[in-house]
């Protein structure tokens, strides 16, 4: 055993030391006997705190393993870990960096036999020097690395107000175990699920099977019975599995501990719904809606418009920094036009503000005008080149053009509660130059009769980068944008939420960032989150009775009508105040709208029908919205106020007894499984389909475990359980963040 004096021992050793001491709390998961390993043994350590609580200064006396057969006693301070996050972060970069060393030396090993194999075919006899020493490194980088992952574990699960994400955490687990029972096999398959029967357990890991293929493809045959048995004989001390049983040809069935489950749900009711650690925070950048200028919003701007908020809000919610942008079309040869009917019908624009409150109208009369009058046209021409350099009066008509133009979209985002940053073409143009020159310097253009092009790999078609009257294009524009994004923005995410039909064209404009160098993919994510068409109920392209593409604010207007009829077929003006008619008629108009949309995988068309949005039965934002207040309304009726609901969660044990009390507490403890699945994805119908699972649970526990008992003949209340109005009050949390994400508002009483 070694002595460390903290005074004399370099501070990157001593910040090694420290790290570890705050990390070998448990015996590490080494492929040798544990009882090889002792313990670490601490000494004035008090979890959580630097030294003793009643001495802060109190050096720590710590008895470390550094291998399997050797210790160093340290002694000094202890520094302060951070709390939550950041120490979780802290450690999962040491585990990144014994990872990456643990990897170049198993590569390095395996050189080096290979080398020794070719000298001992050549004579020589032995192994070198070099390979004894890497070794032994390996042995101790391995021992290290299981301790770190144990440690990681345990940070995880103690974050102070998190939701824990119970598959992630168990994945860490049997990731654990696989690793350990198969030490020597690279990028085992890890399999974890929730399990779609109570009979099989609370969730199963199906890795077994797949290990025994990889076992097989080295002529290791092992049945997957045995893996299994393996893998659970090296699960390592947890404090949520109560136990596992291996069932078929090799499923483990993992049958959750209640207490566990109960203890999380009173962190949830104690601390609110709190977002799951999800690393480091980043800079998300999020490109949706993007409607034209002097054009109305239409029908086929709601799906971008919604999903790309929904997608913000959900980013928002777990920590990052999200921009929201819409890339408004308010540049092009379309203002020349525009500009020019200006001029002729409002001669004064520069000094009287013009009258232009139906720009549809107006520009219908421009484009009518540019179709048939040649003169018009070569005057918007002459408009277009003035625009572009810059012109005061002529940017002065154009400026006029887009606050009539924003003035409108900011309607229907204040009726959908949308808040969005204007950022149209125009605020590219500038760079755009600076695009071109750089593609030409790297030698990637080409020259196509006149045309600059480039091609990008895997790709067909080039992108067409300046026209050959030294104009610029939709390509150049969006390189622009990407390369300010990733360069000025310094993007770590971006995301466009744009319909399917413009794949192929983001798939180039990503593909040719690459190219040049400005990201690399696995480093930044830039994704389309792609989505289909808006049908009408005879399946075509959602249209008016007379051909017209659909107006969003008639939508809007028309599902407000409609769900105040729905309101008032069910008689709630009768029971209502006017205040609380209005709000709960916004919420199920608006709130349905979103739903039927964020209801279906974007992926897919989906069929507009507000007879099917507006019933209250299935899976529709109605139908959730009245479960919301039925549950909401359990405590009101019982008189059990917030205040003493929040006290009860302090000292009221949810003790899961009756199964459908078990059923339901797992379920609402599956939303940040959930959450990450769409992070991954950027798939709302995975929510939706939650929320509605969760709804219907709750049913089931509610017409089987009573919460409130009343007295028969006088309707008095007898007895409230107050664990099982716990479970009441979590539900509806859960459902109320899960609305919040969706750009859902629920009210109190409908």
């Amino acid at each position: 055993m070694s002595v460390i004096d903290s005074v004399n021992t370099e501070p990157e050793t001593l910040s090694a030391i420290a790290q570890l001491a705050g990390l070998a709390q448990h015996r590490g998961s080494c492929p040798a006997a544990e009882e090889d390993h002792p313990r670490p043994l601490l000494y004035g350590y008090n979890r959580g705190c630097a030294g003793h609580p009643g001495n802060p200064q109190r050096p720590l006396l710590l008895t470390l393993p550094v291998t399997p057969h050797s210790h160093v006693l340290a002694v000094f301070p202890v520094p302060v870990l951070s709390p939550g996050v950041q120490c979780v972060q802290s450690m999962e970069g040491s585990l990144a960096h014994y990872e990456e060393r643990l990897r170049q030396q198993e590569t390095e090993i395996k050189s080096l036999v290979t080398e020794i194999e070719i000298l001992k075919n050549s004579g020589f006899v032995g192994e070198t020097p070099s390979l004894e020493v890497l070794r032994e490194e390996n042995t101790k980088l391995k021992y290290r690395l299981n301790i770190l992952r144990k440690s990681l574990h345990e940070e995880k699960s103690k974050s102070s107000t998190s939701m824990i994400n119970i598959n992630a955490h168990l994945q860490d687990v049997f990731g654990v175990a696989i690793r350990t029972a198969y030490p020597d096999l690279e990028n085992a398959p890890l399999a974890v699920t929730p399990s779609q029967q109570g009979k099989f357990g609370d969730y199963q890991c199906n890795s077994a099977m797949a290990i025994t293929q990889l076992l097989k493809a080295k002529d290791i045959k092992v049945s997957p019975r045995e893996i299994a048995e393996n893998i659970v004989k090296n699960v390592p001390g947890n404090d949520l599995i109560e136990k596992m049983e291996i069932a078929g040809p090799g499923f483990i069935n993992v049958h959750l501990r209640k207490d566990f489950i109960s203890k999380q749900l009173t962190k949830l009711l104690v601390n609110g719904v709190q977002p799951p650690v999800i690393g480091e925070k980043k800079r998300v950048i999020v490109d949706f809606s993007s409607p034209n200028i002097a054009k109305e919003m239409h029908v086929g701007h709601l799906r971008s418009t919604i999903i790309g908020d929904s997608v913000c809000r959900l980013f928002e919610f777990v920590g990052h920094d999200v921009l929201r942008l819409n890339h408004l079309g308010d540049w092009g040869t379309q203002f020349g036009m525009l500009i020019a009917h200006l001029q002729d019908k409002f001669p004064d624009y520069i000094t009287v503000s013009p009258p232009i409150g139906d720009l549809q109208s107006f520009y219908k009369e421009s484009k009518k005008r540019f179709d048939e009058d040649e003169e018009f046209k070569k005057r918007a021409y002459q408009c277009v080149v003035l625009l572009q350099s810059k012109s005061p009066d002529i940017i002065k008509a154009w400026n006029l053009i887009c606050d009539v133009s924003r003035q409108e979209f900011q309607k229907i985002y204040d009726c959908l509660d949308i808040s969005i940053i204007a950022r149209g073409e125009s605020f590219y143009q500038d760079r755009m130059v600076g695009v071109v020159r750089e593609l030409e310097e790297k030698g990637f253009v080409e020259i196509d009769e006149g045309r600059k092009i480039v091609f990008v790999p895997g790709f067909s078609v080039p992108l067409t980068i300046q026209k050959s009257d030294g104009g610029f294009t939709y390509d150049t524009s969006d390189l622009a944008a990407i390369k300010q994004r990733l360069k000025e923005e310094k993007a770590d995410i971006i995301i466009y939420v744009v319909d399917n039909g413009q794949g192929i064209h983001l798939q180039t404009i990503f593909a040719a960032g690459h190219m040049i160098g400005w990201y690399d993919p696995k480093v930044t994510r830039v994704e389309h989150a792609g989505f289909g068409v808006v049908l009408g109920e005879d399946k075509k392209k959602f249209k008016t009775r007379s051909g017209d593409t659909v107006r969003l604010m008639d939508l809007l207007e028309e599902g407000l009508k409609r769900s105040m009829d729905k309101l008032k077929d069910k008689e709630r003006d009768k029971v209502l105040t006017p205040e609380e008619l209005k709000a709960a008629q916004t919420s199920v108009a608006f709130g349905c709208i979103k739903y039927a949309d964020l209801s279906h995988n974007r992926m897919n068309d989906y069929i507009f029908s507000f007879d099917k949005m507006l019933d209250d039965r299935g899976n529709t934002a109605a139908y959730l919205l009245y479960a919301f207040t039925r549950i909401r309304s359990i405590a009101r009726l019982a008189e059990i106020s917030d205040e003493a609901l929040r006290a009860a969660s302090q000292n009221t044990e949810i003790t899961l007894e009756h199964e459908k009390e078990w059923k339901l507490g797992k379920c609402i403890l599956r939303f940040p499984e959930i959450l990450q699945k769409i992070l991954d994805d950027l798939l709302l119908h995975t929510l939706c389909d939650y929320l509605y699972e969760l709804a219907t649970t709750f049913t089931e526990f509610y017409d089987n475990c009573y919460c409130v008992e009343k007295d028969r003949q006088t309707g008095q209340i007898v007895k409230v359980n107050m664990a099982r109005m716990l479970l009441c009050d979590a539900t509806a949390a859960i459902m109320a963040k899960g609305f919040d994400i969706l750009g859902i508002k629920p009210v109190q009483r409908m």
